[in-house]
């Protein structure tokens, strides 16, 4: 079946390509970090972006969406470098920038899910919930490690996402179930 939506092909493209790009970036960050525990959660964010990638390829098959070889490309290259730049930009970005970016990958995914509802098409809601909701555990897990650092309040304000804000509007205590969670990152 053949999907007439162009925004959640290409988003679905991305998602694919841009879940290579964070494995990666795992990958650098885990190796630059000293504490063994840091390193085994870290190594296990890595295997999850590696499992979304998987998931949303699978999708895409089941709709003809060809994979983008200019994502492929563009995502390589970031994830290579953003890899490489964590044994020298220190302990506290690397932590900082993979919440800043997991904490709008939450959306990534429950805006999939809501373009597949607009088709009518909901036998992928509980995938793209289950995955936006491991998204928000990873961006909670990076500002645990950070929330208290004297850097955080200046990298809030300047790149809008921190203690006081996130891109998202998922609260892990309080989430509502697969079937409620249409207002999840909706955009106004």
């Amino acid at each position: 079946m053949k999907l007439n939506h162009p925004a959640l092909t290409d988003l679905l493209q991305k998602a694919y390509s841009a879940e290579k790009a964070a494995a990666f970036a795992y990958q650098g960050h885990a190796g630059s970090v000293k504490d063994v525990s840091e390193k085994a959660a870290i190594r296990q964010i890595e295997i999850d972006e590696w499992f979304h990638r998987k998931e949303v390829l699978q999708i895409m098959n089941v709709y003809d969406i060809p994979v983008s070889k200019w994502y492929e490309f563009k995502f390589y290259i970031i994830g290579k470098i953003i890899s490489g730049s964590c044994y020298v930009i220190g302990w506290f970005m690397p932590f900082y920038f993979a919440g800043r970016l997991e904490s709008g990958n939450v959306c990534e995914y429950f805006r999939i899910k809501q373009y597949f509802n607009s088709l009518g098409i909901k036998e992928h809601d509980l995938l793209f919930y289950e995955m936006g909701m491991k998204e928000k555990e990873h961006e909670i897990y990076f500002l645990a490690h950070i929330k208290t650092n004297k850097f955080l309040p200046f990298y809030e304000k300047y790149f809008s996402w921190g203690n006081n804000s996130s891109f998202n509007n998922i609260d892990l205590d309080k989430k509502y179930p697969v079937e409620h969670s249409d207002h999840y990152c909706k955009r106004e």
